[in-house]
């Protein structure tokens, strides 16, 4: 009985990997046997993890990229550390970010006329309506202060003291990161299923398709995104799922679905759709398979951004009260307002630096992490 006749990918297989599939040896990725006895799904997935391995390579080499996936992965631990602080070390009843309370007795001086240090002095007027009217100037009196400035001392510190209401601005920083990133995913998924998936169709089809995606595209490009969600929230009930897939519904068919249809175009011309065509491939069948799959860095890419632009919509949605969540960094700063506190300047800077600080650098860390896989995806702007 004759064996049959050893294929050229066989051949280069026994002979040490003279084909080369995407820069492997069809040795490396066979694991020696024929490319015929080799499933198909393994050698995808060996060339997958090569092309992570190589991109990670070239995205370590970018500087600025790194930083902003370290600001990324500390408010990742951030968002982590929160659930365990609460369930081990702080007490529910005065560390929780929504109902907690601690009542923080802060020392004054009484002072006749305007003092001149409010976190340390009274004026005798008001001491005298809050405590006792037969206070005196040079007086030293406790009164529970709310909000009150950072603490390190004491059974229950508050390490960035506590807003209007006696909750820690702590616990609300770490608790309020949860929610920005649980946001960004849900908007920025949403919005790259569906821009490609809109981008990748009107490439393909073309004709009236194409022209009737791309004038709604532009339709929605015209609608000022922000208005349309104050609108929105004042007719719906506004939760954060609900606000994550309207950003992701108006950015996946507004601008995205645009830019991602010019990098479909440019492979719908390519030899392998054409090929695929040929072999009886269907139309789903190659908008799937063949266009999608290499859309998929640049959606990527569009990603990032999308999550900074949802976190900055959502902060500027909670400053005006529109959302019905329980806390997030928007949330405080509105809290800060809603008190009188938001022109105080410096004065009681713990109600607003660190949500502010935080909402910025978040969204800082993504742009960054944007722009690295930029770098990444365009070899001009690698070679440069």
């Amino acid at each position: 009985m004759s064996l049959p006749p050893m294929t050229v990918d066989d051949k280069a297989a026994q002979a040490g990997g003279g084909v080369h599939v995407d820069g492997a040896s069809t040795r490396e990725l066979t694991g020696g046997a024929g490319l015929g006895s080799t499933p198909m799904w393994r050698i995808r997935l060996k060339l997958f993890r090569r092309s992570v391995a190589t991109m990670w390579s070239l995205f370590r080499e970018n500087k600025m990229g790194m930083f902003g996936l370290g600001l990324i992965l500390s408010f990742a631990l951030m968002a982590i550390v929160h659930p365990i602080l609460m369930a081990t070390v702080w007490e529910p009843a005065i560390y929780d970010p929504v109902s907690g309370y601690d009542a923080v007795m802060t020392e004054y001086t009484v002072v006749e006329g305007e003092p001149t240090d409010p976190l340390s002095e009274i004026a005798l007027e008001r001491a005298r309506l809050r405590l006792n009217p037969s206070i005196r100037a040079g007086d030293v009196v406790t009164i529970p202060t709310q909000p009150a400035p950072p603490s390190w001392t004491g059974e229950t510190p508050h390490y960035l003291g506590t807003d209007a209401q006696g909750r820690d601005i702590l616990s609300q920083l770490l608790y309020s990161t949860r929610a920005a990133f649980f946001l960004g995913a849900v908007a920025a998924f949403t919005t790259v299923f569906i821009a490609t998936t809109i981008g990748a169709i009107a490439a393909y089809f073309g004709g009236w398709i194409d022209g009737g995606l791309m004038r709604f595209a532009d339709l929605i490009l015209l609608m000022p995104l922000l208005p349309v969600l104050i609108v929105l929230s004042a007719v719906f009930e506004m939760t954060m799922v609900l606000l994550g897939l309207i950003i992701g519904l108006l950015s996946g068919f507004g601008g995205v679905a645009i830019v991602l249809k010019s990098q479909a175009l440019a492979v719908t011309v390519k030899s392998y759709v054409d090929a695929a065509r040929v072999a009886g491939g269907g139309d789903w069948h190659v908008i799937f398979r063949h266009i999608i799959p290499n859309v998929l860095p640049l959606s990527f890419l569009f990603m990032m951004f999308g999550v900074a632009e949802a976190i900055a919509i959502e902060s500027t949605l909670s400053l005006f009260g529109l959302l019905n969540v329980p806390m997030t960094w928007g949330i405080m700063i509105n809290s800060a307002q809603t008190n009188g506190y938001l022109l105080s300047g410096t004065s009681f800077w713990w109600l607003l630096f660190p949500a502010g600080l935080a909402i910025s650098f978040l969204c800082f860390g993504f742009f960054l992490v944007g722009r690295g896989m930029d770098e990444i995806i365009n070899p001009r702007l690698r070679a440069r």
